[in-house]
């Protein structure tokens, strides 16, 4: 049977500290999300903030074509009427086809917070659940907190969702707000609400007890038909449900069908390009999707994958449109070494083994290349017997001074040995890092046009052995592009202005030579 998706990464995913989205934000992930298959959508609270309240206005020429609109607010005020209460308006005037409607189940949260009797919560469901209704549109009632109600007054949190259901809800969703139910308790739970309220179910999990995944598939299993979710987990506190797990889970593990296969293989894309939008960096070890969800580092596992994928992988990656990712690292054996060249597109030609023991001889006094694969595809490529390294650095100089008052300020020198030539080159910079770059480019772009475009796109450092306090030595990652592509070097050494060139040389060489064997095989291909 197949499973409706409620996204609510626009609205509860929203509440994640740290995470702020703007109106042109949210109009973007809405059209992703309905491009990528999302059955529901959940825009916002539009009787709460002005922005909610433009994003409804401007959602109504979005064109969604697959998802439905839905705004989310709070049942009546107690001791009013539906057709006067402004929170009931303002659902009514965002003019979505679905509301979402949240209420309480539980005796604690409406005694001691709503600040109400039981018997007036009960009507607060039903007359603005049948208010929604007579306004024409579909109704999915949150009942919060329930799992927590449910367990303190079982009677209690039943009755609330009999009056949403009475009152005409189209779908009653199951909240754990406060995360802290175990997949037991879940399952059991809802056999006995689907015993008593004939309603279309759904799940709403929270994560504080890092189980919001497994609640919402353990939800499924005992019959609900709606996950509610967030991209990514985004949420309050701990975050909600995870709809990038969920989604490859029901679809590939259990057999419930949620989003077309098609879309399925975009899952990594998605995940990634709302992060993007949300300015917030991917997590390397999220499941299915991160950069290290198929990442392969002992050697015996990757061996073992070298032979047979799925001896240590559940799902194949492109499923989700991830790829596995063989790392090189001290921990390598030669079948890492042989398959991350391999997707280099270089022949070590039987050269894995020196190649391997060079890495771990570099590993021991600090490079760290899992995280620096631009020079590890460096000493591949240099390992060949036919490389020519385009240049070679002979000296390299950095002064960083203060004069006459003046802010301080680094100049560099660099000679450069290109070809038969020596190019010797002098730049400064606001640091002694940004005037090393200068010289390096000043040195070889008029020889390589490329390099032209080639910058500095984050610079990271590193103490390997604090307890040497002034004189440890310092890791170096760089990470260059040109274009959209991307690769990191690292350089290692007591001295970080060494450590520095030694990456940023790196950074430089590594296009170039990739350039020289793209050129190669076209000759020999032509």
């Amino acid at each position: 049977m197949n499973v409706q998706l409620f996204d609510t990464t626009l609205r509860d995913g929203t509440q994640s500290e740290g995470l702020s989205l703007s109106v042109d934000d949210k109009l973007k992930i809405a059209r992703i999300l309905d491009g990528f298959g999302i059955h529901f959508i959940e825009g916002g609270y539009p009787g709460s903030n002005p922005k909610d309240v433009e994003f409804f206005q401007r959602a109504k020429s979005l064109g969604l074509r697959h998802a439905k609109l839905t705004a989310f607010g709070m049942t009546r005020k107690a001791g009013g009427r539906a057709e006067g209460d402004p929170i009931l308006k303002a659902l009514v005037d965002a003019q979505t086809p679905v509301v979402c409607l949240v209420g309480k189940s539980s005796t604690l949260h409406v005694t001691e917070v709503l600040g109400t009797t039981l018997d007036e919560n009960l009507a607060m469901i039903g007359d603005s659940v049948a208010h929604l209704k007579r306004q024409g549109r579909e109704l999915v009632y949150d009942a919060e907190h329930f799992f927590d109600g449910f367990r303190a007054d079982r009677a209690y949190a039943l009755a609330s969702l009999k009056a949403a259901a009475d009152a005409g809800a189209d779908w009653i969703t199951l909240c754990d707000t406060n995360g802290g139910t175990l997949p037991s308790q879940i399952a059991e739970i809802i056999a006995a609400v689907r015993a008593a309220v004939p309603t279309r179910l759904g799940i709403h999990t929270h994560n504080d007890s890092d189980l919001a995944v497994a609640n919402a598939l353990a939800a499924v299993e005992a019959g609900c038909l709606m996950v509610q979710g967030t991209i990514n987990g985004w949420g309050e506190r701990c975050g909600n449900a995870n709809l990038i797990s969920i989604i490859p889970a029901l679809q590939l593990k259990m057999g419930r069908r949620c989003v077309p296969d098609e879309s399925l293989a975009r899952l990594t894309e998605l995940s990634r390009v709302i992060s993007e939008i949300a300015n917030i960096r991917p997590r390397a070890h999220q499941p299915y999707v991160g950069r290290s969800a198929f990442a392969h580092k002992g050697g015996m596992h990757v061996a073992a994958v070298e032979k047979v994928t799925s001896s240590y992988e559940h799902v194949p990656p492109e499923r989700v449109g991830n790829r596995r990712h063989v790392i090189v690292s001290e921990l390598a054996g030669r079948g890492n070494i042989r398959m991350r060249a391999g997707e280099m597109g270089l022949d070590l030609r039987g050269a894995e083994r020196s190649l391997l023991e060079r890495v771990k001889d570099l590993e021991s006094q600090g490079y760290q290349f899992e995280a620096a694969e631009g020079s590890f595809e460096l000493l591949g490529r240099r390992s060949q017997p036919d490389y020519a390294p385009p240049f070679e650095v002979l000296d390299v100089v950095v002064i960083s001074e203060r004069r006459r008052g003046n802010s301080m300020f680094a100049e560099a020198t660099v000679k450069l040995r290109i070809g038969d030539e020596t190019v010797h080159t002098v730049a400064e910079g606001e640091g002694p890092v940004h005037a090393l770059d200068g010289a390096f480019h000043k040195a070889l772009n008029p020889h390589f046009a490329l390099v032209r475009d080639v910058h500095l796109v984050d610079y990271k450092v590193r103490i390997l052995d604090p307890e040497a306090a002034t004189g440890a030595r310092t890791r170096v990652l760089i990470e260059a592009g040109r274009g959209d592509e991307r690769w990191s070097t690292i350089g290692v050494s007591p001295n970080i202005i060494e450590a520095s060139a030694t990456a940023l040389a790196d950074a430089m060489e590594l296009p170039l030579a990739r350039a020289a064997a793209e050129a190669a095989r076209q000759s020999a291909a032509g």
